[in-house]
This record gives structure tokens, C-alpha cells and sequence, in this order.
């Protein structure tokens, strides 16, 4: 079959697969699975067991499956997803108040259409984002000031005040948003046990690694394509993999999320009420020695209607430098890498994206402000 050679960028440089032109085709339910979290934090640990098995043979395969029965209730997303979309139907000038690019450290705030290309072998992204990080006065477990966060933690602490500031105007904005990341942050925190388990470690392996954690919330706002885009291929959010332990990613019903498969094949996992989309991190595949699979996906809305969706990024303390786990070392196999921070490694990857799509928008400026201006008459 004909392949294009699709290039990813990644904290230790460019990589290269080979993908099928063919079209994309669901998902199965084997390919992408559906978890029942029922028994998650049940008394009986052959019952926490059965649910990290599910969650192992998954991460093997795919990397990628679904969770019902997750404990993040309906009001709480819809609250959140109506406020995105508040957000995001502003004016250009009022969402620009919370610029990413101008204001923050840490990619808080918003970014505009145009303003990522998250894969070199594919259109800039022509999704919008509104992003805020960990801020330990607003965890839903243990709530602290920041003079309180130890010494070694707080220079990685990466929230940031303007992103609520610049939305005072926005009724309940900060709290809606705040209320549904912090249901991410302890449903992460219970699965983080099951992945232990699911490896063979206690579960309390990662308990003491994750009280500051890197906790990142995004609500993407994808507009229908233009004709203009359609034809010229433009994607949504382009290929690529995720950085931390596993992502949690709420869908709207429309529709947009591509799976690659190890085969270069391209599988849609459609919207399924009532689930959230569990994915591999980078962090999560190093850390269990390639064990788990942080698998390759993009997105693009082909959908004459706009496209929401709300990833929750989580990943250990920042500060917390890690080797490749025990169980996944033996003398046949031993560790592939060596010990990084969770920190560290997001950071490296981070510096090569913004200096890549810099470069690309210097040698390429026009395609930058077409797409700014089709967002601003929107």
C-alpha cells in the first residue's frame, strides 16, 4: 500500500513514521476499549486488580481506551464546556486579554488559530485554546498557599494569576473551570494507583509524586473548516503524542480524534456518552521502559458545526527526577533511559515546539494572519 512518511516532533528530536493514505476507519472495540471504573477504588483488591488489567492490556495495545463509570458528574462538564464556549465566542481584542504569547511563562492563557504547529509534516493547528496549570491554592485535596509548597517544588509550580484575572468579566468562569479540573485531578490521582498496580508495583508507588503534580487543563475550540482550509488540508490539531503519565480527554458528539495504529493506519475513536478518552503519556512510555505505548494522534473537525474538547494533562511533581521503573527492567531488558523530571522532559519538548513553529512562521508568514482573520469574523 502507498505511505507518507509523517515526521512527529519529540523531546529528543524528530522521529519518523510511515502512514497509509488510506482513509480513516473506526475504531474497534478491541483497538480502543471501554474500562469500567466501578471497582476502582473498590475494598477488594481482586476487584482494583481486574480494572488494572483492563487498564494494562490496553496500554500495551493502543495506549489509548475509554473509562465509564468515572465519578466526573454531567453538571460538572456541562458547566465547564459552557464557559469555554463563552470564551471562546468573545471578540478577538477579549480573548487576546489573556494571551498566551504575551503574558505567559508557562503557555496559560489563550492561543489563537495559527499560532502552533504541532506537526512539521502537516498545516499549522487551526484550533483556539484557553489553558491554565497547577496552582496548589486551588487543589481539591490538599489546598496550600504557595508559601507553603516546599522549597525543591516551587519554582515548577506553573499556574498563573492573569488567566482569571483577564476573565473576571465572565461569570463563574473561574470556578466552573475550576470545579471540572479539579474532578480530573482526583479521578488522575485514584488512576494513577491502578497504573501502579497495573505494573506490578504497590499501589501507593506514586502517591508521594503526585501531591503537586503537573495537572494541566486545555478547553480546545475547533470552528467548522473554511472551504479555503478543507482544501488545503488544514488540520485541527496535528499529529503528535502526549508528554506526561496519561491524559484525560472529554469529547463533545462531533467527532474529530485520530488514532494511529502501529500498523500507520489511522482509526477514528468516536465520541461515546458518558465516557472520557484515557491516553499514554511520554513520560508513562518511558517510565515503564516502552512497556506502555504513547501512541500518535491528531484532530480535525469535518463537521459543519463547531467542536469542543476539554484534555486534563497529568503527570507527577515536576521536581521529581525518575528512573525506569523496577518491574520493567530485567537482565534481558534492562532500563532504555535514564533518569529525568517529569519537568524536565515536558520542558525540552516544549522548547523545541516553539522554536520550530518560529522558525516555520518566519519563512512562511502568510499563513499565520489568513487564519486570524477567518477567526476573527467568526
Amino acid at each position: 500500500m502507498t505511505t507518507a512518511k509523517l515526521e512527529l516532533r519529540t523531546a529528543l528530536g524528530p522521529v519518523y513514521r510511515d502512514v497509509l493514505l488510506t482513509p480513516p476507519r473506526n475504531c474497534t472495540p478491541d483497538e480502543i476499549p471501554v474500562i469500567d471504573l466501578e471497582h476502582l477504588c473498590a475494598a477488594d483488591i481482586a476487584e482494583r486488580r481486574d480494572v488494572a488489567q483492563a487498564i494494562r492490556s490496553a496500554a500495551v495495545n493502543t495506549g489509548f481506551f475509554y473509562i465509564k463509570n468515572h465519578g466526573i458528574s454531567q453538571d460538572v462538564i456541562s458547566k465547564a464546556k459552557r464557559q469555554g464556549l463563552d470564551f471562546m465566542r468573545q471578540s478577538l481584542e477579549q480573548k487576546e486579554l489573556i494571551s498566551s504569547r504575551k503574558y505567559s511563562k508557562y503557555f496559560n492563557g489563550y492561543s489563537g488559530a495559527a499560532t502552533t504547529n504541532i506537526s512539521p509534516s502537516e498545516s499549522v493547528d487551526i484550533r483556539e485554546s484557553f489553558s491554565f496549570r497547577y496552582s496548589p491554592e486551588l487543589d481539591p485535596d490538599h489546598p496550600t498557599a504557595m508559601s507553603e509548597i516546599p522549597p525543591e517544588v516551587r519554582p515548577w509550580i506553573r499556574g498563573e494569576d492573569f488567566v482569571w484575572e483577564g476573565t473576571a468579566h465572565l461569570p463563574d468562569f473561574k470556578t466552573d473551570c475550576v470545579a471540572y479540573w479539579a474532578s480530573c485531578l482526583q479521578l488522575a490521582r485514584k488512576l494513577v494507583r491502578a497504573f501502579a498496580l497495573s505494573l506490578d508495583l504497590a499501589e501507593d508507588y506514586w502517591d508521594d509524586k503526585v501531591t503537586h503534580p503537573g495537572a494541566d487543563f486545555v478547553f480546545n475550540y475547533y470552528r467548522p473548516r473554511s472551504e479555503q482550509e478543507v482544501k488545503g488540508g488544514f488540520v485541527g490539531l496535528g499529529s503528535h503524542t502526549d508528554l506526561q503519565l496519561f491524559t484525560l480527554l472529554w469529547q463533545d458528539t462531533i467527532g474529530g480524534l485520530q488514532v494511529l495504529t502501529k500498523e500507520g493506519q489511522w482509526i477514528k475513536a468516536p465520541p461515546i456518552e458518558g465516557t472520557i478518552v484515557v491516553n499514554i503519556g511520554d513520560y508513562m512510555m518511558r517510565l515503564s521502559n516502552d512497556t506502555y505505548k504513547s501512541t500518535v494522534h491528531r484532530v480535525t473537525n469535518e463537521s459543519p458545526l463547531e467542536r469542543v474538547s476539554m484534555p486534563f494533562f497529568f503527570g507527577l511533581n515536576f521536581n521529581c527526577i525518575e528512573s525506569v521503573i523496577p518491574s520493567c527492567v530485567s537482565e534481558t531488558n534492562p532500563a532504555k533511559y535514564e533518569p529525568i523530571s517529569c519537568g524536565d522532559w515536558c520542558q525540552m519538548r516544549f522548547k523545541i515546539e516553539r522554536e520550530s513553529f518560529d522558525k516555520k512562521q518566519a519563512s512562511a508568514p502568510s499563513l499565520a494572519p489568513s487564519a486570524v482573520v477567518v477567526q476573527a469574523q467568526a
